[in-house]
């Protein structure tokens, strides 16, 4: 092989280098995972409502096929020319969050659905936030660190999306997305100072929004003591997902044998499916469950430090912090470690919307990840001195 040759084929491997196949493997198995516990979850709930046992195992099974293109589609496509449509993107989930209102299905009390459930925008609506800010924050540079150009604007296109998601209203998916753009917002390298008064901001928020509602007030009561609440009311939900826990025990009760999900548990299938695999597969499944989440985190922060560029770098960042944030808060509701809301279990929770939108961000990752460099370019000075936004190291450089 002449060393032209060489040349071409190291450029060629650059390009088209192998994907995380660790990734790959942790979100297969989390799939897996997925469609055993719908499975267990809803057998008996598909057979009282449609006469069929496998009615949603197969739903599910479809959004995972469906899914499975959307990430292959996302793992061709360059990465890149995300950034040349970004604002095209950004427009177009403004627009059909707007119309949502207006003519989105009503259930639960809120309009977060078109065609009747099956499509929720607010999900879509965490990838296309995603992708804007990471354009606009590569593009942004050193600027970032003035108040005028950095903070004021990206709080106000960040309150802009939020508050079209809280008219719905969808308190948790707006404060996931807020505080996935704030971690990255920080790790373009936003000063210290600006981080304080935008946690200050959102505090202040946080708190208003919680007064207004006053079930967000019970919800919080509860939280603080579930076991002296309401339990025919507030406390119910919670009371039923620590009893699952409870009864799994750290063996578990065995597969198909939980008792919450026939009836006592709400929102078994979506919401609290990790406290019916709590309660069948024990502490040992649990931690196996999250382990596999750890694993997706790691490989997605490992992607973006390998990032060829400042727009993958806070691509990667988004997209995986934006699906460890999400596992985070659905396991810590189940636990009670933090007040109820509803948000569903990335690639498990039954539901179409999430499980694509997140497969076709594990899509972009695996992209990015074919170009990212060794980890031997990654330590270079002339990598360091290329990557653009960074955080500051304590040497100042």
């Amino acid at each position: 092989m002449t060393k032209d040759d060489a040349r071409s084929r190291s450029r060629h491997s650059a390009r088209h280098g192998g994907v995380d196949m660790t990734l790959i493997l942790s979100v297969a198995t989390l799939l897996a995972v997925g469609l055993i516990m719908v499975y267990s979850t809803t057998y008996a709930l598909g057979f009282r409502l449609y006469h069929n046992p496998n009615y949603f195992l197969f739903r599910q099974g479809l959004w995972v096929v469906i899914g499975t293109a959307a990430l292959l589609v996302m793992t061709r496509i360059e990465y890149t020319g995300w950034q040349q449509v970004s604002v095209l993107v950004m427009a177009g989930a403004l627009f059909i969050l707007a119309i949502l209102l207006v003519f989105g299905g009503e259930r639960f009390g809120g309009r977060r659905w078109f065609f009747g459930g099956s499509v929720q925008p607010s999900e879509l609506a965490k990838l296309a936030v995603v992708i804007y800010i990471a354009d606009w924050l590569s593009s942004k540079g050193e600027q970032i660190r003035d108040v005028t150009y950095g903070l004021i604007p990206f709080a106000i296109l960040i309150g802009v999306v939020t508050g079209l998601i809280l008219l719905q209203p969808d308190f948790s998916t707006s404060m996931l997305i807020a505080a996935t753009a704030f971690a990255m917002f920080f790790v373009a390298g936003a000063e210290v100072k600006q981080l304080a008064i935008s946690f200050q901001i959102g505090r202040a928020s946080v708190a208003l929004l919680i007064l207004q509602a006053p079930y967000r007030l019970e919800r919080i009561a509860v939280f603080l003591d579930p076991m002296n609440s309401d339990p025919g009311e507030d406390g119910y939900q919670v009371i039923q997902t620590l009893r699952a826990l409870v009864r799994g025990g750290v063996a578990g009760q065995g597969l198909g044998n939980s008792q919450q999900k026939l009836g006592a548990l709400p929102a078994a299938h979506t919401d609290a499916i990790f406290a019916v695999l709590g309660e069948e597969l024990g502490l040992f499944g649990g931690l196996i469950v999250i382990g596999l989440f750890a694993i997706l985190a790691y490989r997605g922060f490992r992607i973006a430090h390998n990032a060829p560029d400042t727009f993958g770098m806070m691509l990667a960042t988004g997209v995986t912090t934006w699906l460890a944030y999400q596992a985070l808060i659905n396991i810590a509701v189940v636990t009670s470690t933090i007040p109820f809301t509803g948000i569903p279990l990335p690639f498990i929770s039954f539901g179409g919307s999430s499980l694509v939108t997140s497969m076709a961000g594990v899509g972009l990752l695996l992209n990015i990840s074919k170009h990212a460099a060794t980890e031997r370019d990654a330590r270079t000075p002339v990598r360091r001195r290329n990557r653009g936004a960074h955080l500051p190291s304590p040497s100042g450089y």
